[in-house]
């Protein structure tokens, strides 16, 4: 009795091994699947880095970890990209904190006009703010990253040469940018970015305040035949993660997340930058575009009128209990230490 035993659960045991294969058991029941959502269409550069991210995450994990993305908005739109995210509608979520000006307070504030000059020198010391402070913004997420667009520029259907040419403009803008616009005098627009192609058509507005990357990734430069170029505020965005989903990753994938939290602000900001150049070239060469460049005088003028920005920002913002004044003075310090100055 005792032999037949032995035999039946033999047998048993190598049925198993037949269909289940080995490494298929319960101990390894397949990779961990991560879903990414990103509001903007693919080929732009909030997505191109959510790709690079996806692959090296799945190399440096050995496949241990498949990121399944979802651009252009087909899981989370950009206005409930964080909700949704706090909510496990998706597991990560790419957003832009502009869109809510009130809710980043601090991470904001890389939108006052403060001369940050590039993108890499954006998105790193961007990421420095928000290690420094840990907004209570984001206590409810994973903060995995962060990164900034390059300096914005003032792309339009008609040419702006001064600050005569952009009184009572309509010109698409969000966050801290809009400000911007205002003190100018031109007339400020909220909107969407993947809005804005349709409102150019239409008349809606008649040109937008954003980094020159979008002249070709959305194609404006087959509307706006004239960028007037400011180089004033960035747009800072964030990536975050569910944190029930954080949690339940094992260490050793904890570990190569957080590793490239700095690599891939660092890479974000490079590629933004050569990217808005080839944009530049491309929006030239095939398209034309005029790129009015504001003489010194004009540059300085212009900055000036933005000056009263910051300075009431530090006085609102510090009446709410905010550390306002050291957060300016972080970022330009942060600011000059990435340029080697």
């Amino acid at each position: 009795m005792r032999q037949k035993l032995v035999v039946i659960f033999g047998a048993f045991f190598l049925a198993a091994l037949l269909f289940t294969g080995p490494g298929l058991g319960p101990a390894a029941a397949g990779p961990i699947k991560l879903s990414y959502a990103n509001f903007p269409p693919a080929p732009t550069f909030p997505c191109i880095q959510m790709e690079r991210w996806k692959r090296e995450v799945e190399r440096r994990t050995g496949g241990k970890v498949v990121v399944d993305t979802y651009p252009g908005g087909t899981l989370l739109g950009a206005k409930n990209m964080m909700d949704g995210v706090i909510a496990g509608q998706a597991d990560i979520g790419c957003l832009c904190m502009a869109y809510q000006p009130g809710r980043f307070v601090i991470t904001n504030a890389t939108s006052l006009p403060l001369g940050i000059p590039n993108s890499r020198v954006g998105s790193l010391m961007l990421w420095d703010l928000y290690k420094k402070y840990r907004p209570k913004a984001f206590s409810k997420v994973k903060v995995l990253t962060m990164f900034t667009t390059a300096p914005s520029n003032i792309m339009s259907r008609i040419p702006i040469r001064s600050l005569g040419d952009i009184r009572g403009v309509d010109l698409r803008a969000s966050g801290g940018a809009a400000q911007i616009l205002k003190f100018w005098g031109a007339n400020p627009v909220g909107m969407p970015m993947p809005a804005t192609p349709e409102a150019l058509q239409k008349g809606v507005v008649k040109g937008l305040f954003s980094s020159l990357e979008v002249m070709k990734d959305f194609k404006f430069a087959e509307l706006c035949k004239y960028a007037t170029l400011t180089n004033t505020a960035v747009y800072p965005f964030a990536v975050v993660m569910n944190m029930e989903k954080w949690n339940s990753l094992p260490p050793d994938v904890q570990k190569v997340l957080e590793m490239l939290g700095t690599q891939q602000s660092a890479w974000t900001g490079t590629y933004m930058d050569n990217h808005a150049a080839e944009s530049v070239a491309w929006s030239k060469k095939v398209q034309g575009v005029e790129f009015i460049e504001l003489s010194a005088a004009q540059k300085a003028e212009w900055d000036a009128r933005l000056k009263p920005i910051t300075e009431k920002w530090v006085k609102e913002t510090g009446a709410k209990g905010y550390p306002s004044k050291a957060i300016v003075e972080d970022i330009l310090a942060f600011g000059k230490m990435y340029s080697g100055l």
